[in-house]
């Protein structure tokens, strides 16, 4: 159990050194079953999230394992790592200051919750619609299952309506709010 909790600080230490760490989140509630992996799991986490943050592929080379399994793969998105590095350059061409802020990661194990909120300016084209520069902002969660300290799975859920809405892509009925 020492070696273990031992191991865990080490983690958690090495974490704080990560250059992710600089990445905000507003809560982390973890299970504190076992420590060591909960550490693994958050920092594949914040790799991933970086990533997203970023757009820098160092990140998601460090967050995803090579069979990495999108489990909610939208139609057109190429499965395995290449499926979110083609979503996020597609995105980020669209949004160019794409940022993710991380408002809840729920850590039990090998698993996270993650809910977060995306943000910028709708200032490149996405669907044949140029931008004009208006904000854009949407929720997302997340559930991610961590093996050998990178992601295997990944299940997710945006908010597309209020994007395309925020995008002029989608015009509200009339009525709605």
């Amino acid at each position: 159990m020492a070696l273990r909790t031992a191991f865990a600080a080490l983690a958690l230490t090495a974490l704080a050194a990560a250059p992710v760490s600089a990445q905000t989140i507003e809560q982390v509630i973890r299970s504190g079953a076992d420590p060591a992996r909960e550490a693994a799991t958050e920092a594949a986490a914040r790799h991933f999230y970086a990533f997203w943050n970023t757009g820098a592929p160092a990140e998601l080379s460090a967050a995803i394992a090579p069979d990495f399994t999108d489990r909610t793969l939208p139609a057109g998105r190429p499965q395995g790592p290449e499926g979110p590095a083609t979503a996020s350059a597609a995105f980020r061409a669209a949004v160019p200051d794409l940022g993710v802020a991380i408002r809840r990661m729920v850590i039990a194990g090998d698993w996270a919750t993650v809910h977060m909120v995306f943000s910028g300016h709708f200032t490149g084209a996405f669907n044949g619609v140029q931008g004009q520069g208006q904000p854009i902002e949407f929720i997302a969660t997340d559930l991610v299952r961590v093996e050998d300290g990178r992601i295997a799975d990944n299940w997710h859920i945006e908010d597309n309506l209020a994007l395309l809405t925020q995008m002029g892509l989608v015009v509200p009925a009339e009525g709605a709010k």
